[in-house]
Parts: C-alpha cells; structure tokens; sequence
C-alpha cells in the first residue's frame, strides 16, 4: 500500500477529536452516576430529621440504609443480563425511571416500613443505571484514552456526592426531609426524555442485530469516522468469541478465558467496598470519639473522596499506557498502608488529613479504576453484565462492611489494631490485582487489544 494510503487508513482508525455524538454519550452518562451520587448523600442528611419526626432509634435508621444497598445490589444482578438482551440504553431508561419513581414515592411514606420498601425499590433503579452509563461509555470512549474518558464520566458520581449536601441545605429548611427526597426523584425524571432521545444505543452492541439495523446506520452516520475505530474494536473482540457462547452471557463470565479475571475481580471489588463503608461508617464517631469537633470531623471525611477523585485520574492515565490490573495492584498498595496510619494518626490532627486524604487516593481511586477496567475486560455480549455482577458482588461487600465495622472496633478494643485489621482485605484485593496481572499480561481489555494490533 502506498504511504499516503495508509496515512489516510490510519487516519480514519485513529480520529484526534471526539465525535459530537461522543461527547452527548459521555456528558449524560455523567449525569446518570451524578443522580446516583445525589442519592447516596441524601439519605445521609434526611436520616437524622427521620430520626427526630418518628421518633427512632439509631438502631431503627440502620435498615433504611440496608434497604437501598440491598436494592443496588439486585439491580445489578436484574439488570446486567437484560441489558446484554435489550441494550443499554433501554435499561438506563428503565432504571432512571424506576429510581425517580421510588424517590417520589418517599416522600409520601407513612410509616418506617413503607420507607424501607421504597428505599429498595430506588435503590434497585440505581442498580441498573451506573453499571450501564459505565458499560455505555465505555463503548463509546476511543480505545487510545478510554481509561481517561471513562473516569471523567465517573467523577459525576463525586460531583452528586458533594451536590447533595448543598441541595439538602437550601430544601431542608424550606421543604423538610420530603423536599430532598423530591428532588432525589424529580432529576432522574427529567433526564429520563433526555436519554431516551439524545442518548445513543451501543454501537458494538448493535453490530449483527438485523432488528437495530436502521439505528445503528444512525449511529454510524453521527460517529463519522469514529464508527470505524469502534466497530474495529467489536469485530476484532467477536472474533475471539464462539457465537454458541455469546448467546449465553452468564456462561461467559465463567469461560476458559474469563474465569479467573472473573473471580479476582469479584474479590477486588467486594474487599474495596468492604473496607470502603467500614471506613466511611466509622470514621466520623472515631474521629469526633479522638476529641476533634463535628466541624474539623466533617472536613477529614471529606479529604476521602477528594483523595479518591485525584487518584481515579492518576490511575487512568497510568491505565492507558501499563497493565490496567498491576496499577490497581499499586493502587491498593498505597491504599492499605494508609488505611493503617488512619489508627496511628487519629489523635494527630495534622496528620489525620493526609491519612484518610491518601486513603482515598489509593482505595476510592483504585474502585473507579477497577469499574473502568471492568467494562473493558469483557467482550460486548457479555459486558454489561460483567459490569453489573462485579459491582453488586461488591454491593454485598459494603453490606458486610457497613455490618462489621463496629464489630472489629469492639474485638480490638482499640483504634489503632482495628485500622490494621481494616487494611487486611485491602492486601487482599492488592494480591488478586497482581496475580490477575500475570494472567492477563496485557489486561485482556480491548483498548490494550486494539493498540498491540
């Protein structure tokens, strides 16, 4: 081929811009996981007036939160599959609407019990819609930096957090508790016409399906030449794949060439989330028990999702150019050291910020890297669903962990021994980082994939 040819072949696989079309994807996939975000901080605020207007024990409050993790955790598993058979798209719809719809509903719960149930109800929508805008953008994210894009979009999730606290302020006084609970539903209803017109479906998840053949030409046609990168990437994956066993996704997860990545990520991600709400379920009555005021508590909780929103940027970027599973492995290196001065610190005032700071550096960071990954390591027949199950297998991990933190305080008797005990399923998690860096030298994603070729 003459060289000019193949500049131009080049040229068309590798566009240095973004398509519009992307772009749309990439923005309202962030705002998806910000609804999400919204709605974890929420409950946070809402808790102690429902405590005070019902006249609850803060016992009674434990299950209003279980409920919406219990919730996160069946939609994930509901809602992967069926986004494997119907698009991705079509879930975030469902799910969005499933969420706002609960959300409403609390505001007229009656009773303790009708909240619980309409806690879960929200909390299975939730299940549904991150996993999807990560799978979602993912496939739409260009191979050569999709680690970067695709945590970028994920930072929606911190912006939600940080949103809440400012949105439950200015309704609280004017609405009570039902007021944020309100516009906890009313955003996913908003976005929901949004998403269903301006949202596209997955390319590759589109590509062979005789019935999305006019909405793929669609698609095709506003991705110009980034359609070539992108169905590149989904023929060069299927390929790999017997058409019998894309037909059944579930067995895919568990196939000679899936199943030990299966299994060490699954590890991963219930070991992070375990440590992650041990951590941010405790550390506020540690740090206050320490003898640091509410305001100066308030702030060190706040250093772990900052941490953690400057360490998913690092790791994105190392991720584009190393093996994705030996960066967490680092990752959660630094992470379990820190964990562990978080008990050696706390009566240190000057370094508990840098302690829970780089906890969140290494733990949180290494948890959206791992999503990241996650969406990349699976062919497309079987990626939304091996997003899903990987993040509710690490949804059971934040139930037990929200559930064992004030065990292990009470059997060590002590903050310090218990911060180290805490740090134990970091290493954990670090180890089958590493072992699935030798098993997959290359990452076995599809970004790794498409750049050795």
């Amino acid at each position: 081929m003459h060289a000019d040819a193949k500049a131009h072949v080049a040229a068309r696989a590798q566009p240095n811009r973004l398509a519009a079309i992307q772009i749309v994807t990439l923005v309202l996939c962030f705002l998806v996981v910000a609804a999400d975000g919204f709605d974890v901080a929420c409950v946070s605020y809402v808790a102690p007036l429902l405590k005070k207007v019902w006249s609850l024990t803060p016992a009674a409050l434990g299950p209003i939160f279980a409920a919406g993790l219990f919730g996160l955790t069946v939609g994930s598993f509901v809602f992967g599959p069926l986004a494997d058979r119907i698009g991705r798209k079509r879930v975030i719809v469902l799910s969005l609407a499933l969420f706002g719809i609960g959300s409403l509903a609390c505001t007229a719960a009656p009773s303790l019990g009708w909240l619980i149930a309409l806690r879960f109800l929200t909390g299975a929508g939730l299940g549904g819609a991150m996993p999807n805008a990560i799978t979602l953008s993912s496939e739409f994210a260009p191979p050569r930096n999709r680690s970067l894009l695709v945590t970028l979009m994920f930072c929606g999730f911190t912006l939600g957090l940080a949103f809440g606290g400012a949105v439950a302020s200015v309704l609280i006084p004017l609405f009570g508790w039902q007021g944020v609970f309100a516009f906890g539903g009313l955003f996913p209803l908003v976005l929901v016409p949004c998403i269903w017109l301006w949202l596209p479906e997955s390319l590759r998840f589109m590509a062979g399906k005789p019935r999305y053949a006019d909405e793929a030409q669609r698609v095709t046609k506003r991705l110009g030449d980034a359609a070539h990168e992108l169905l590149h990437d989904g023929r060069s994956e299927a390929g790999s794949v017997p058409a019998a066993q894309r037909e059944r996704v579930v067995a895919m997860l568990f196939s000679a060439k899936y199943r030990a990545g299966t299994v060490l990520l699954w590890l991963a991600f219930f070991c992070t989330l375990w440590v992650w709400y041990q951590i941010s379920s405790w550390l506020p009555l540690i740090v206050t028990g320490a003898g640091i005021d509410p305001v100066h508590a308030a702030r060190v909780g706040a250093m772990m999702p900052l941490g953690g929103t400057i360490g998913s940027l690092v790791n994105a970027r190392l991720m584009d150019r190393l093996n994705p599973f030996l960066v967490l492995a680092g990752s959660y290196a630094i992470a379990a050291a820190a964990v562990a001065a978080i008990g050696m610190s706390i009566h240190m005032p000057s370094l508990i910020y840098w302690s829970v700071f780089v906890a969140g550096y290494g733990l949180s960071g290494a948890q959206t890297a791992a999503n990241v990954l996650v969406a990349g390591f699976y062919a497309t027949a079987a990626r939304a669903t091996g997003v899903s199950w990987a993040l509710g297998v690490g949804r059971i991990g934040s139930i037990f962990g929200s559930m064992t933190g004030g065990a292990v305080l009470a059997l060590f008797g002590a903050v310090q021994p218990a911060f180290i005990a805490f740090a134990v399923p970091v290493v954990i998690a670090g180890a089958a980082m590493v072992v699935a860096g030798f098993i997959y030298p290359r990452g076995n994603s599809d970004a790794r994939v498409s750049a050795a070729r």
